[in-house]
């Protein structure tokens, strides 16, 4: 089938695709979605209606015949066009749900959550080990619960936090375990880690418990895996302490797991993180050196030359090599729809078609989709072919040029203009360095990871250990280059959420921008740039106090917004893997409204659930005055203690300190600074971890001046806070939890739900809610808590 044929039928099943994942609330039932027949009988009838016979009216022209639906040639007329695009969107439509079913219609069941159960299946992945554990994939075979069956199988992803023994890719196991259903945090800003468990087709997390078993220790059908996995554990003894990152198993395999939070954190703030995982940029890179190599062997042989044409052998040699280097990486998502789109460019040239580079572009983009309609939802498949079809537009019509260097400049000009507009839609970030640091990082990366690959093969032998040492501590070298650029809070910029038509023009003014110079109106561009820098997010009025109680798991951050300033009530937690949520969760949320300097952040006391995110914040966000219950034990510079009596206001909007004295001797969650703020007759009161007997004590001493719209319960719903006679004198009409979801503490506790209950309270939790906002208007009018995950529309 000609490629102008094919092109129009896959454009309209991925615009079926695309429709499954735009429209969550489009659902085929299960029983015809998983039904390979239903499938069957779309393609058997799209084919049956192709093949009915053209009959010409007296109102259209002549009709050529052999086409798809005639989509070709021009003939929109032929009846059949009308019904065979919707079939076929409708067929893309049930293979998307086809392909996902088994996570969709099979998940989890969350009424047993961390309940104990047993699972027997195979290790699936490469055993990342960290600080506080190893983390694994598992191919479950068979679950039971209390010695019955469940109907539960499918792939998770495991923790063995204590003592795990060596694990091997392929192992069958028998493992007791506690899971929950696929979750993470959720906030305006934020990273949606259920989409990456979605894409990845995991179906649950969790923890495994004392008690493992290896049931078998062969690889089987992992063998792949397998065989990388010993690849990874030479590279990393060879190696040894010159790569403490594991930078070479990243390059040569694709394994990741060994980069720490702030690793990804710096290559995504200087716009690099794209050299590391394996994708369309490596395995180009590949396949060039390859095809490069096997043209000038297959010229200096007559023999060869005449029995395969060079181009084809190149061709046929470069899919081999790009098949390869994908089989090194395991064949990981990213890299499944590089070698797509490859196999795609290189199939054309080695059966000599010759493809226009859109059209070449558009198979590769239905040969991607249709493989794994997943890619809809990846961020990195829609900056990949964006990118592609930018230097197409931008260098595709131009005469080359003779300077390398020159056509490099404007190849990186077309990515970074072009690509601003959907960088903002995706991440409302972007780094300001990026085109610099890549106009070096590129070319030497072109040179290091053909480098990376060669000292590996000779790491083989004992004698030659040394380059890949050397190697590794060059690769090191530069990450520490990209970890000191990162720190600087100037070299990235976060822009609020922009609106469709801010979106809209800024891309069309991008490709005015980067078309043909003699194209009249270029100039029109700028303008419609803009706007991008210009809009801004809406503010609160004066007396008006907008809050935000984040989703940051097992901990506590709140965000006020005034017209005057802003606070921000203790930043989440920190952990040893690098992880922070004042980077994570509370700067992304605080920059994408706007706002590039806090006025004052109040932790309540120094646990880290509480004050685990302070540093990371201020890396990114420049903070006036920082105080605490305990300020002595945060150990932040130019940190202050929090005492009762303490007042402002800010553009109309009270606050208060309650809590503690200036003079307590109170350490730990009795040391929690207790802060109250009002306007128009509407109040919030947050109490940190601040036990029963402080809420008795502010009852006493307080009273009915403590009586709050909103209360952030303490302790994150323990049974040592939020006490009855608490809840009397603060009488509110809603209670927040800030809580982790299915956290093995249990909160909120039952009794403390049923206290609430009871006086008919409303309540929220951010496990299960998101992050919950909140307004409160100097006239008293109160803008009801709701949580993001209502506002935002997923499949997953």
């Amino acid at each position: 089938m000609p490629p102008l044929t094919l092109i129009p039928a896959g454009i309209a099943c991925t615009a079926g695709i695309a429709a499954f994942y735009l429209f969550p609330e489009w659902t085929l039932p299960s029983t015809l979605a998983e039904a390979p027949s239903w499938l069957l009988l779309l393609a058997v009838l799209i084919v049956g209606l192709k093949s009915l016979p053209l009959k010409k009216t007296h109102h259209s022209p002549p009709l050529k015949k052999g086409g798809w639906g005639d989509l070709s040639s021009g003939s929109w007329r032929d009846f059949r066009t009308f019904f065979i695009i919707p079939l076929l969107a409708l067929l893309g439509f049930s293979w998307a749900q086809y392909q996902v079913s088994n996570v969709l219609h099979h998940p989890f069941p969350a009424a047993l959550t961390r309940a104990p159960l047993l699972l027997d299946g195979h290790i699936a992945s490469i055993p990342v080990i960290t600080s506080y554990g190893t983390r694994f994939q598992f191919d479950v075979s068979a679950a039971t619960h209390d010695g019955q069956p469940l109907p539960f199988t499918g792939r998770v992803r495991l923790t063995w936090y204590q003592a795990a023994p060596a694990l091997a890719v392929g192992e069958r196991w028998r493992l007791p375990v506690r899971l929950k259903p696929p979750h993470s945090t959720a906030n305006p800003g934020g990273r949606d880690g259920e989409r990456t468990l979605f894409e990845r087709g995991i179906k649950a997390t969790g923890s495994v418990r004392a008690g493992g078993e290896r049931v078998a220790a062969s690889a089987g059908s992992y063998w792949l895996q397998r065989w990388r996995q010993q690849i990874a554990a030479h590279l990393t003894q060879t190696a040894g302490a010159t790569d403490p990152r594991g930078m070479m198993v990243a390059l040569v395999l694709g394994e990741t797991g060994s980069l720490t939070t702030a690793d990804w954190d710096a290559l995504t703030r200087t716009g690099t993180s794209h050299l590391i995982a394996i994708s369309g940029f490596n395995l180009g890179m590949i396949a060039v050196v390859v095809i490069g190599a096997t043209r000038w062997l297959w010229r200096r042989s007559a023999w060869l030359m005449q029995r395969l044409a060079t181009p084809r052998a190149s061709a046929v040699v470069g899919m081999i090599g790009a098949v390869g280097y994908a089989g090194l990486a395991g064949f990981s998502i990213s890299t499944q729809r590089a070698l797509i789109m490859l196999l795609v460019i290189l199939s054309a040239q080695f059966w000599q078609r010759t493809l226009r580079p859109y059209h070449a572009l558009a198979l590769a983009w239905i040969g991607v989709v249709l493989f794994d309609s997943t890619a809809m939802i990846s961020f990195g498949f829609w900056l990949s072919f964006g990118a592609v079809a930018l230097l197409l537009f931008h260098l595709g019509q131009r005469l080359p040029r003779r300077d390398l260097w020159t056509q490099f400049g404007r190849a990186q000009w077309a990515v970074t203009l072009g690509l601003l507009p959907l960088l903002l839609a995706l991440f409302g970030q972007v780094s300001l360095i990026a085109p610099l640091v890549n106009v070096i990082a590129v070319p030497l990366f072109s040179l290091l990871l053909p480098l990376a690959l060669s000292v590996s093969v000779l790491s083989v032998i004992p004698a030659a250990t040394a380059p890949l040492r050397w190697t590794a501590q060059l690769l090191n070298s530069g990450m520490d280059g990209l970890t000191w650029l990162a720190q600087w809070s100037e070299i990235a910029v976060t822009l609020p959420p922009l609106p469709n038509w801010v979106l809209a023009a800024a891309t069309l003014g991008a490709v005015l921008l980067l078309a043909p110079r003699g194209l009249p109106g270029r100039w029109l561009g700028v303008i419609l740039l803009v706007p991008v820098l210009t809009t801004r997010p809406p503010q609160p009025a004066w007396g008006e106090v907008w809050v935000t109680v984040l989703d940051v798991g097992q901990g506590l951050a709140v965000v006020a917004q005034t017209a005057a300033g802003t606070l921000v009530f203790d930043t989440g937690p920190g952990s040893s893997d690098g992880y922070s949520a004042g980077s994570a969760v509370v700067a992304p949320f605080v920059l994408a409204q706007g706002i590039t300097q806090v006025e004052r952040v109040l932790i309540s006391h120094a646990d880290q659930d509480h004050a685990g995110g302070l540093v990371a914040l201020a890396r990114r966000v420049k903070l006036m005055q920082v105080q605490s219950g305990e300020p002595q034990r945060l150990q932040f510079p130019g940190a202050t203690r929090c005492a009762a009596g303490e007042r402002w206001q800010w553009a109309g909007v009270s606050f208060q300190v309650l809590h503690p004295a200036a003079t307590a001797a109170e350490v730990g969650n009795n040391s929690s600074c207790v802060v109250r703020i009002e306007t128009g007759g509407r109040s919030l009161l947050l109490t940190g971890d601040a036990d029963q007997r402080i809420e008795r004590e502010l009852v006493a001493q307080v009273g009915t001046a403590l009586r709050s719209t909103v209360l952030i319960a303490g302790h994150h719903g323990s049974n040592t806070s939020t006490g009855a006679t608490f809840l009397n004198a603060v009488a509110p009409s809603w209670v927040l939890f800030s809580a982790g979801f299915a956290n093995h503490f249990n909160f909120p506790t039952q009794a403390v739900q049923e206290r609430i209950a009871a006086r008919g309270i409303q309540t929220l939790n951010t496990a299960t809610a998101g992050a919950i906002q909140f307004r409160f208007n100097a006239n008293g009018q109160f803008e009801l808590p709701s949580g993001w995950r209502e506002k935002i529309r997923r499949r997953w």
